[in-house]
């Protein structure tokens, strides 16, 4: 891959995005990489804090609870509270607004999967 020095690049437009623009909206987030596999884990219905912690190998509660915690004030996610029994529980579920993710990340993970080798060859480049 070729690139162009510095000097001879045509400088980025300092408009080139709209101040009103929703960009911090965009629920993509690169730095929490648990909340896509959370909402497919919501996918199915309403879960408990400790029936998301199985498939979700590795995590620990306080970066589950930070995610989910993300999710919700991002209106993807809803908490809901259950008194009855000895004691109360806690269940998440998607919103309408998360379930309307969930064709956008069948696309991503399709994409994922149809450019598979060459993401792990650009890792393993990118780390020797």
């Amino acid at each position: 891959m070729t690139t162009t020095p510095a000097a001879v690049r045509t400088p980025l437009d300092p408009e080139m995005f709209d101040p009103v623009c929703p960009s911090p909206l965009v629920p993509f987030r690169v730095g929490d990489k648990w909340a896509t596999l959370i909402l497919r884990c919501l996918e199915e219905g309403p879960r408990r804090f400790s029936e998301l912690k199985v498939p979700l190998r590795g995590i620990t509660a306080k970066s589950l609870t930070a995610s989910l915690r993300r999710l919700e004030q991002d209106g993807f996610v809803v908490r809901e509270e259950y008194e009855g029994g000895p004691q109360r529980h806690v269940e998440y579920a998607l919103t309408p607004l998360g379930r309307g993710l969930l064709g956008p990340l069948d696309a991503a993970c399709e994409w994922t999967r149809d450019h598979w080798d060459e993401l792990i060859e650009t890792q393993e480049r990118s780390v020797s």
